[in-house]
């Protein structure tokens, strides 16, 4: 069931909230053993996945339906979950990074596929007389 951009901004908003408090007060948690300050990583990324789509959000919202995401505003929502990653642990940040990109990557082909058409392209016509 899809929203509109505008629920979808306040519920990604609330996530993305959700999960940095989360991982700020359940951060002695994350730092236990190795796997877990991997798991605080995966949890940056998805507050990466939740930031950027808030913004996306926002801006569809405030400048119409065409409006696209650019690289400023991934910049930004990769900087601030990183951030936070790194303010629970430094393994977390690489790991936070490494995941982020990957999640990038799978939004960007995602969206590749559903919001692009493809147009055919018309073969030139070759004359048989020579010029």
């Amino acid at each position: 069931m899809a929203v509109n951009s505008a629920t979808s901004f306040i519920l990604s908003s609330i996530l993305t909230l959700l999960i940095f408090s989360g991982m700020q007060m359940y951060k002695p948690l994350l730092v236990k053993s190795p796997i877990t300050i991997i798991f605080g990583g995966y949890l940056g990324s998805l507050m990466f996945m939740f930031f950027i789509t808030a913004v996306g959000n926002l801006e569809a919202t405030l400048f119409g339906k065409n409006f696209q995401l650019k690289l400023p505003e991934i910049v930004l929502s990769m900087a601030v979950s990183l951030v936070a990653a790194g303010m629970v642990h430094r393994i977390c940040f690489t790991t936070c990074l490494i995941f982020s990109v990957i999640t990038i990557y799978y939004m960007n082909r995602l969206s590749q596929k559903t919001y692009v058409s493809v147009v055919p392209t018309v073969a030139p016509i070759k004359s048989r007389r020579h010029k």
